[in-house]
């Protein structure tokens, strides 16, 4: 471990989908460094082009801003390409190198593999999705052997052919449990229950699955090791890889403002 007397303190600002509003919050109380949330509504991802402008807008209003952050910390993944495009102006950007908010709940990547196997569309949810959306659990998830999420497909395909495609690669398992992601630091029984409940009404069984509220700490501790996040640069721009372990990297913007 780092001699913390010597790791220099750090003004960050986090802006966040607030399906891990309660998992950062729990980092931000202890992290040593400064930290500014900022979270934005959940649903802003079923819509990527317009979540990705709300994104660079918050981006652009802490660069013209009188306070100097260390970095931007953007705790979303990929989400339909809404992180593909962002341009760092005056502050370098921390993005985790996630396709979405599963790999980020369960704690890195080595995770979401062992939990989700060969089938990224398998359901999922998490106090998160219970509490800060109208669907009890999402019903997209990873990256297909196209490369993206489903909102990538739509956004990529259009509605009709993105539907077609997605089914044809990931089919529905018949008797696959739906996951809750349950981290042991924002767990409640409550929760737990409500989404039993809500999955058994639609007919599907459940399975808790133990998340990891990992990541998040390290990207609030400043530890960013560049296998699990990507740091991009003033006058750089996020580019989507759409593999299973780089996700994003990122390249010199085209234009002086991106």
């Amino acid at each position: 471990m780092p001699n913390e007397a010597r790791t220099p303190l750090l003004h960050l600002k986090l802006i966040s989908c607030n399906v891990f509003q309660r998992e950062a919050c729990w980092c931000l109380a202890r992290t040593r460094h400064l930290a500014d949330p900022d979270f934005l509504e959940l649903g802003l991802h079923v819509n990527p082009s317009r979540l990705r402008e709300r994104l660079q807008a918050r981006i652009d209003a802490e660069d013209a801003g009188d306070i100097r952050h260390d970095a931007l910390l953007l705790l979303y993944g990929v989400c339909g390409n809404a992180c593909v495009g962002l341009a760092a102006r005056r502050t370098p950007l921390v993005i985790p190198r996630a396709h979405d908010c599963a790999t980020v709940l369960l704690g890195g990547a080595a995770r979401y593999h062992e939990v989700f196997g060969g089938n990224p569309s398998r359901p999922f949810s998490s106090v998160g999705y219970l509490e800060r959306c109208a669907e009890a659990y999402r019903t997209e998830g990873g990256a297909g052997d196209l490369g993206g999420t489903y909102e990538d497909f739509v956004e990529k395909y259009g509605e009709d052919n993105a539907k077609y495609l997605w089914q044809t690669l990931h089919p529905v398992r018949e008797g696959e449990p739906a996951l809750f992601i349950d981290i042991p630091e924002t767990s409640r029984e409550d929760a737990l229950a409500r989404a039993q409940a809500r999955l058994t009404a639609d007919g599907r069984a459940f399975e808790i699955a133990q998340g990891d509220i990992g990541m998040i700490r390290r990207m609030i501790d400043g530890e960013w090791h560049p296998r699990e996040f990507l740091i991009v640069r003033p006058g750089e721009t996020v580019t989507g890889v759409y593999d299973m372990g780089e996700v994003i990297r990122a390249a010199q913007c085209s234009t002086p403002n991106g």
